[in-house]
């Protein structure tokens, strides 16, 4: 780039010392004109030739080295040198633009490590990290990219994950927890086991994600690209015809006034404006997504999310935190600890969600001693012997089915029902918590007109009911198994108008058939999630909903900014065409029509790359 920036800046001062001095002698000026030309054009001249070679006739390299030979033929060597000299101006600008474009990812890129330090032999080896494998142990220094996924087994620190997820504050982490390739160690000196190869790690499925996002077009991009396939040929023919009919048909007619008209022609035909700047908007809004923490597999995506009118949701872990939490504690003839004392030693031998729960509630080493016996009920709860009393932990069919006399607990969530000594000594109320964000992000989409939210859930009805009243949910449909999910999104893409689009918001790995059927599938919380990343059109870094309104938003100014390129593109082109047939407009206002054009919707286009998270 900063060649070709010495070279235009080398031609346009003989350009402007031809065009200013106008030298008495016409040979000497000329020869500055050439001069000029050929430091600034030579390589589009040679460009148009081997592209003539290869079969590539009609591009704009062709039609600029016509437009400026032709002009020199007639005569008009400071337009043949000002429209070669302003057609590399343009070029420069693109080349600025698309640079600045990819730095809009650079953050993004950054996340490839470039080494590992492995343990062998109780040495560390500095390798690459393709060549570790899964159980090897890795040393994470500060400053240092994480470079594989594993779990933290010796250290603790924290992690900056802005690159893959958008988010400022650092992660911390500890023994036993997962750290993910790409985030950077901050601070202590930890101990990684890997549990996947370089290939399969997050970093590596991201990169390549964003590597291949641009080979998805969008509509406008593939109507641009057409657009000039057959646009380019019709305009040169038309311009053949311009140049040979009027003088031989046309009393007076000067072949070299109408060949001035027609190379004027060739230049404003060049459609510079459209196939730089729009490829340009969408490639600019994907790395200002990326910035977000929201990545976008392809343009036709991008172009998508602007006319979504539904968005549906799952709910654990989407709208809710899909982490079980003990709720409420209501004991009955003993204290609330007593009681979540002997419901977390019945429970202790349980993995499940509501189980681990209570253990967390209770928050204090369990002495197995003084379990004597659990025994779980398919369907029904666990029957065990604390010490010396007897326990049931249960739902209201163990109540019922053991002949407890107990008081219905209407509270919403999950209730374990517990009877000591065949005598009901109280409940706990679990339930899964909605996030704070969650209630932002569907107010936000009801701000911008998205017609309907709706949540689909295998929960229970009160449950599902409660969640979607908190949240200010259109629909909610409750107890559906995956295929019964899949029915209610058929049905509600027969409600959304022709070009609108519906999103199906999920977690990528239970709601894949969903994600697939939707015209648009957002995984939730993809950082780490392989079935996410895979299933997915568009996967948000981090579990905040919040984050499809940023998405709309970029979307909604990507295609306001195509739609004024093309429409600002094509007025003048058309505009200066006309003029120029006519004889209305010199090779000036060609150049203004071409270069001028091109240059501002470049300008235009990197509008996309100023992104908020709203």
């Amino acid at each position: 780039m900063k060649k070709k920036a010495i070279k235009i800046i080398i031609a346009l001062v003989l350009f402007f010392i031809a065009l200013i001095i106008n030298f008495n002698n016409k040979w000497i000026n000329n020869t500055i004109y050439i001069i000029s030309y050929i430091i600034v054009g030579l390589e589009i001249v040679r460009k148009a030739i081997r592209n003539i070679s290869r079969g590539k006739v009609f591009d704009e390299n062709f039609l600029m080295t016509v437009a400026t030979i032709g002009a020199f033929a007639v005569g008009e060597f400071p337009e043949a040198v000002a429209v070669m000299l302003f057609y590399q101006v343009g070029e420069l600008f693109q080349s600025y633009a698309v640079d600045k474009s990819r730095k809009s990812i650079s953050s993004l890129m950054d996340i490839r490590p470039d080494f590992a330090n492995v343990e062998r032999n109780g040495k560390l080896e500095k390798v690459d990290p393709d060549d570790v494998k899964i159980g090897e142990i890795i040393v994470i220094k500060p400053g240092e990219k994480v470079p594989l996924d594993g779990y933290v087994i010796e250290g603790k620190s924290s992690f900056d994950t802005k690159a893959l997820t958008g988010e400022s504050l650092p992660r911390e982490a500890t023994e036993g927890e997962e750290v993910l390739s790409g985030c950077i160690n901050l601070n202590g000196v930890i101990k990684v086991e890997v549990t996947k190869e370089y290939g399969e790690s997050t970093v590596s499925k991201i990169l390549d994600l964003v590597e291949n996002a641009s080979s998805k077009k969008s509509k406008s991009e593939n109507f641009i690209t057409k657009f000039a396939q057959y646009y380019t040929p019709i305009v040169v023919i038309i311009a053949v015809i311009l140049a040979v009919l009027p003088p031989l048909i046309i009393k007076d007619a000067t072949f070299s006034d109408w060949l001035y008209r027609a190379l004027s022609f060739l230049v404003v035909s060049c459609p510079c404006a459209l196939v730089i700047s729009i490829p340009l908007s969408f490639f600019g809004g994907i790395g200002g997504a990326s910035k977000m923490g929201v990545l976008i597999k392809g343009s036709n995506y991008l172009e998508a999310i602007a006319n979504t009118e539904i968005v549906v949701f799952d709910k654990t872990g989407t709208l809710t935190e899909g982490v079980f939490e003990v709720q409420k504690v209501k004991a009955i003839d003993i204290s609330e600890e007593e009681l979540l004392k002997v419901t977390a030693y019945s429970e202790n031998y349980s993995n499940h969600p509501i189980a681990l729960s209570v253990k967390k509630a209770f928050g204090k080493e369990i002495d197995e001693k003084q379990i004597v016996k659990t025994q779980e009920l398919s369907g029904l709860g666990i029957v065990a012997r604390i010490g010396e009393q007897d326990v049931l932990v249960g739902n209201e069919k163990l109540m019922n089915e053991r002949q407890i006399k107990f008081t219905k607990c209407n509270d919403i969530g999950t209730i374990l029902y517990v009877a000591i000594e065949r005598k009901y000594a109280g409940c706990i109320v679990i339930a899964d918590k909605v996030k704070e964000d969650s209630v932002k992000a569907i107010a936000n989409l009801k701000k911008n007109n998205i017609k309907q939210t709706v949540m689909l859930t295998g929960d229970r009805k009160n449950v599902g009911e409660s969640v979607a009243k908190k949240l200010g949910l259109d629909k909610v449909y409750t107890e559906l198994l995956p295929d019964g999910k899949v029915e209610k999104v058929e049905n509600l893409l027969k409600e959304k108008s022709e070009k609108g689009k519906l999103a199906f918001v999920g977690d990528g790995i239970n709601d894949a058939p969903v994600l697939a059927l939707a015209d648009i599938g957002i995984a939730m919380g993809g950082l780490g999630s392989d079935a996410a990343i895979e299933a997915a059109d568009v996967v948000l870094m981090t579990d905040e909903p919040s984050k499809i309104v940023n998405a709309i938003h970029l979307s909604k100014k990507t295609m306001r900014i195509v739609r004024e390129n093309i429409i600002f593109a094509i007025f003048i082109k058309v505009l200066v065409l006309i003029l120029s047939a006519f004889g209305l407009s010199t090779m000036w206002e060609a150049v203004f029509a071409d270069v001028g054009v091109s240059v501002i919707a470049i300008i235009n286009a990197l509008r996309v790359l100023r992104v908020k998270n709203k």
